[in-house]
């Protein structure tokens, strides 16, 4: 686990930068299915989130569609699909309970799994690993973005 500016990004995970979403690769083959949330980032800017709405499973979503909305107490918008396919579980604790995406963003905290419909064209436009830390912290520092010591305490919207 990576900190950047004392922001918390696993170097396992996809990232859609600049929409503070990360992606979980497939397993392999008898696994394909992809989990998807928002990261560190987007949980300070946001601030406390109090409600999460899920698409259902069995939709299929275009990249870049939303697959959930987050309200938070300064913010409400969409997250979107960093990867094409069809929705094939929500995490249904999260939308019961969305303070979870303040407390454990990366575990308990998923939003949403897809199976993806072209996980090698559409994953080239996330980063991963270190060379897609540094892209993250470039990002971060270019906007000034510091995550705060206690969640849900940044401003802005991610």
């Amino acid at each position: 686990m990576a900190t950047i500016n004392n922001c918390r990004l696993p170097d396992d995970l996809y990232y859609l930068v600049d929409k503070h979403v990360w992606v979980r690769g497939p397993a392999g083959p008898s696994e394909p299915a992809v989990t998807v949330g928002i990261n560190d980032v987007a949980r300070h800017l946001a601030g406390t989130v109090v409600a999460v709405t899920l698409k259902k499973a069995g939709r299929t979503v275009p990249k870049g569609q939303s697959v959930a909305t987050i309200e938070s107490s300064k913010w409400v918008g969409p997250v979107p699909a960093p990867v094409a396919g069809e929705i094939v579980e929500v995490n249904e604790t999260v939308r019961k309970n969305p303070r979870i995406l303040n407390e454990d963003p990366y575990g308990a905290g998923w939003l949403v799994k897809l199976r993806p419909s072209a996980w090698e064209a559409d994953s080239a436009d996330l980063v991963t690993g270190s060379e897609g830390l540094s892209v993250y912290r470039a990002f971060l520092e270019r906007e000034g973005i510091h995550c705060t010591a206690t969640p849900g305490s940044g401003g802005g919207a991610p």
